[in-house]
């Protein structure tokens, strides 16, 4: 009966779990999305304690009350600025945890061919009794991969938490040797799994998981702070597949449905963004970008600096506005004064739109839902390919906090690390106003030749503080 509730469960969790994705895919329908995933996994959680296997009630419910107030507590004080270093970080704990639940696995099925008692180890050890030889390989397999894919999940999204948060340098970086050295580990790891296949013994099993820890962390450290964001959402699918290949291990069908749907979901965005990035999908499995491929161009002239009053004026006296929001704009945290400069020029009957580049911030749609939080409508708010055309007719763009998706080096430089990296072309425009702290490369170490262009001048200040000067003086 127990049994028979469990799958019915899982059932409907999955469900809800593929409808949750689906409502993901708009902004409309994203708050109810999130419910459905809520739901399922509370659902998903409750049919697992009750379900076969379920023992230890004190320890078990101590452990998920330590994780939900754990959970709240970091929820509550993360900012919208430090999501992309927080995904990265539950990534980590996603492969940390199939490492564990392998390494557990792995001692189950050895205690059980040892002649240890299985009812006495548990259910899952009353499976692996049952088993025959063939299904014990194939067990074997499947958590291998676990563990592999599980280990450079998790060293590769410390790293990526290193890097988002500013802990471990934003540029690529390799060790000597630099992609030999990650076709050693994995060729070592390939070799302890025939190793392990033929002995069962631990000690291929924990090689494997050491050279897997290393290529997790030369991959990441490899890539450069301008293809974090593709990052984040390839460390994503990889937490998928190594929480999929541990639900096989386990015997478990919502693990696996959960794990391909997460998996699965990471890649196609991946490889959705390495289109917009102009990247290959297989260079960024390698870790194989990130860093230009000789000197690059140097960029000549001088940054403009402009005073809030010139800014106004040249809003006033336009037509049409195109505003860019970046990372810098939620560091800021300026996406409230940005709506308020946006509700005083439409009254003012201007045409304002946003123009989003797939890459921009650190974390997929993390400007999108920065604006959704401040109101904007959402029928202004344009991807890169609705709007690039129309910047030759655009009166004034103003550039808030962002470096890499406007740089015309991507299309003139082709030994800079973007080059072919399709770009917000601002630069287009009739005037182009850059909100920005100072005179820094940003986040990437980038130069950009746009802020020496003719017709860029620089709103140097906090982009908050910039915007607030700005609103009062909008007719």
């Amino acid at each position: 009966m127990d049994y028979g509730f469990t799958t019915a469960a899982y059932v409907v969790a999955a469900v809800l779990f593929i409808l949750s994705l689906g409502g993901l895919s708009g902004q409309e329908s994203a708050k109810r999305a999130v419910w459905y995933g809520i739901v399922g996994m509370g659902l998903a959680v409750l049919a697992t304690l009750i379900g076969p296997g379920s023992g230890l009630w004190l320890l078990t419910l101590l452990l998920i009350a330590g994780g939900g107030v754990i959970g709240y507590m970091v929820a509550t004080k993360v900012q919208m600025t430090e999501m992309p270093q927080l995904v990265a970080a539950m990534h980590s704990l996603v492969g940390l945890a199939a490492v564990f639940v392998g390494y557990n696995a792995h001692f189950t099925i050895r205690l059980v061919a040892d002649g240890a008692q299985a009812d006495e180890l548990g259910y899952f050890a009353s499976i692996v009794a049952h088993k025959t030889p063939v299904e014990l390989n194939i067990l074997a397999v499947e958590l291998f991969l676990g563990v592999f894919i599980g280990a450079i999940t998790f060293t590769g999204s410390v790293i990526a938490f290193g890097k988002l948060s500013g802990k471990v340098t934003s540029a690529a970086t390799k060790l000597p040797g630099g992609h030999m050295l990650n076709a050693g580990a994995a060729a070592i790891s390939l070799l302890c799994l025939f190793w392990y296949m033929s002995t069962g013994g631990f000690f291929p099993l924990f090689l494997m998981t050491l050279a897997a820890l290393f290529i997790g962390y030369h991959l990441i450290m490899g890539i450069g702070g301008a293809d974090m964001p593709v990052v984040v959402s390839m460390l994503n699918s990889y937490s998928g597949w190594a929480a999929a290949a541990i639900g096989f291990s386990l015997g478990n069908d919502l693990l696996i449905v959960v794990g391909a749907l997460v998996g699965s979901s990471g890649a196609i965005l991946s490889y959705i963004m390495c289109k917009a990035m102009n990247r290959h999908f297989v260079s960024v499995i390698l870790g194989g970008f990130g860093g230009g491929g000789g000197e690059q161009m140097a960029v000549e002239g001088e940054q403009v600096a402009i005073e809030a009053d010139g800014v106004a004026t040249a809003l006033n006296e336009a037509d049409s506005v195109v505003i860019v929001p970046g990372y810098g704009m939620a560091v800021a945290q300026a996406q409230g004064a940005v709506s308020e400069l946006t509700r005083k020029l439409r009254a003012a009957g201007k045409e304002v739109r946003f123009a989003i580049h797939p890459v921009a911030g650190r974390l997929p749609g993390h400007m999108n839902v920065l604006l959704a939080e401040a109101k904007v409508p959402y029928d202004i708010v344009l991807e890169m390919d609705e709007i690039n055309d129309d910047f030759p007719s655009t009166d004034v763009v103003i550039v808030i906090g962002s470096n890499d998706i406007v740089n015309p080096a991507a299309q003139d430089d082709p030994n800079s690390p973007i080059a072919g990296m399709p770009v917000l072309e601002v630069w287009k425009a009739k005037q182009v106003f850059v909100s920005k702290r100072g005179q820094g490369t940003g986040y990437s170490g980038i130069e950009n030749p746009l802020f020496f262009k003719d017709n860029t001048r620089m709103f140097y200040g906090d982009a908050k503080d910039s915007v607030n000067k700005l609103l009062p003086m909008i007719d």
